[in-house]
């Protein structure tokens, strides 16, 4: 008989598998199940040089993976001032003279994680950090990660002096030409990244690495990345061989509405690019924005009457562009946010058909039409959604996202019930650093639509809640099924890779307001303990 590994014994194993949804032990060999049952068949498997774990108080689960998360963006765009908990600019002048401290007189000021009602009466306008930074050049980043504020100093170094065109809806805001320090989209927040100073190589390694092992610390053994591109296939490798990868992770290559067909041809060879814990095969796409920089693309204007271009300029080209990767065997990835953009996505992916064994993906579905939600299962299409992206929303609709939908779309947000209940897949994430990735947080946003241990808040629209096995699911067997590895992964059966994510209690059980603070004692990818708590 071949010996385990690594067994994990006397614990409660909740293994998602319906042939045998229980177990009391698990042996591992090379990185995949090598048994699943009580103490003694696993017990049987080892000899004297398995490493066995006394799980006596553990509640080991499939493990748990992030299915849309920014890790390296993230990690580089969470330095500096946390300003997720700021709510008045009172609070936000204190947070950017006290980084400015820390930071010392010549240095560019960084923040990141505002929110848009911060600057509900104001609008969002340099004049209001000018003085907390005291004439430096500063970056504050929205917690969308697709808006900004800058300093006048940090618009004088990257020379913004007006408007400026773009080939997609990015824009330099302005007003009677002047630009006030807003930037909306990637292409005008990346004219000052580009002039901002730039970390050593090896601070930025330090900040990915650090970063991962904190995702290790609340669970997650994988990771659908969504920055991607071939830069991020050599970080993996670097990673992979130092021993620093301590996640799976999927790996797009993210295409946008100024590269050329030819750009995008040049890519199609990287399909196969992938390592021991990683892989590539997979094209990102971003078809709208947000709704709470007038960016989405909705069926109807806002209320506002914004809201109403696609991101990529031409949707003709953005199909085209996906019909090609598709063709080439690529999964495809898109981000829609507003009714018309998941649409036109659902649209393109019909038009392009998928190579045998696999589903194309939309990210967000912020809004969806009754007549669109039935076509994700139907046509095999992956709903990837964040609940907790909900976090600014007010029960009155009177937030950012709410007054811009207006009360009669408001009814169709995050339909994620609706979704999973169709008999569409559903995989959760979080879209950090737009979100929390902690998935006990979004774990108890998807079963409660608020936050966990807050009962007195109000929840967003409960009848979209899921269950706690739904949940679960989402973070498990529905994100692997949602990359075409349910015959992998997502569940605790022999044969299957060896992640698994062990709680003090099963978070199925458990109350979803006491999820944020459930204890995760241990983490294991591929067969290899990445966390343990002493």
């Amino acid at each position: 008989m071949t010996a385990a590994d690594l067994a994990v014994v006397e614990d409660r194993v909740h293994t998602l598998d319906p042939a045998q949804p229980r177990a009391t032990a698990v042996a591992v060999r090379e990185g995949r199940i090598l048994a699943v049952g009580d103490d003694a068949t696993v017990r049987a498997y080892c000899d004297r040089h398995t490493q066995i774990i006394d799980g006596r108080g553990l509640a080991l689960v499939p493990g748990l993976v992030d299915a849309h998360i920014h890790p390296f963006m993230g990690a580089e765009r969470t330095q500096g001032a946390d300003l997720t908990g700021v709510t008045t600019l009172h609070e936000l002048h204190d947070a950017l003279i006290a980084e400015r401290r820390r930071c010392g007189p010549d240095a560019w000021i960084r923040g990141w994680g505002l929110t848009f009602e911060l600057f509900s009466e104001t609008g969002i306008h340099s004049s209001l950090i000018e003085e907390a930074v005291g004439g430096q050049p500063a970056f504050l980043g929205f917690f969308d990660g697709q808006t900004a504020v800058v300093s006048p100093a940090a618009l004088a170094a990257a020379k913004i002096t007006g408007p400026v065109a773009f080939e997609d809806q990015s824009a330099v805001v302005c007003r009677d030409g002047v630009p006030t320090g807003e930037l909306q989209e990637w292409g005008a927040i990346a004219l000052v990244q580009q002039v901002m100073p730039e970390p050593t190589d090896d601070e930025r390694y330090g900040w990915y690495v650090d970063a991962l092992r904190r995702m290790n610390r609340v669970g997650l053994t994988g990771l659908h990345a969504m920055d991607g591109s071939p830069a991020e296939f050599e970080l993996l490798r670097r990673l992979e061989a130092a021993g620093d990868l301590s996640v799976r992770m999927v790996m797009p290559l993210w295409q946008k509405p100024d590269m050329t067909l030819d750009e995008m041809q040049a890519q199609l060879p990287l399909r196969g690019e992938h390592g021991h814990l990683w892989r590539g095969s997979v094209a990102k796409f971003f078809i709208d924005g947000v709704v709470e920089s007038g960016t989405a693309w909705l069926i109807d204007p806002d209320t506002r009457g914004e809201c109403r271009l696609p991101y990529w300029p031409d949707p003709r080209a953005y199909t085209q562009a996906v019909a090609l990767f598709a063709g080439a065997g690529f999964q495809c990835v898109t981000h829609a946010v507003g009714d018309r953009a998941v649409r036109c996505a659902l649209d393109a992916y019909r038009a392009a058909g998928a190579a045998p064994g696999v589903r194309h993906r939309i990210e967000h579905i912020e809004q969806l039409q009754d007549a669109d939600l039935p076509r994700f299962a139907a046509e095999q299409v992956v709903a990837s959604m964040q609940p907790l992206h909900m976090h600014a929303f007010r029960p009155d609709g009177s937030d950012e996202w709410g007054s811009r939908v207006g009360p009669e779309r408001r009814v169709r947000a995050f339909r994620c019930a609706d979704l999973r209940r169709s008999g569409a897949i559903l995989a959760l994430g979080s879209d950090w650093m737009v979100a929390n990735f902690d998935p006990r947080i979004g774990m108890a946003w998807a079963r409660l639509r608020r936050p966990g241990g807050q009962p007195e808040r109000a929840p967003v629209l409960p009848e979209q809640a899921l269950t706690p096995t739904e949940t679960l699911e989402g973070y498990t067997i529905e994100a692997a099924r949602a990359i075409s590895e349910e015959h992998l992964s997502g569940r605790i059966r022999v044969g299957y890779r060896a992640d698994l994510t062990a709680f003090a209690e099963d978070p199925v059980d458990l109350d979803a307001d006491e999820l944020p603070e459930l204890p995760v004692l241990m983490t294991i990818v591929d067969g290899r303990v990445v966390h343990r708590t002493a």
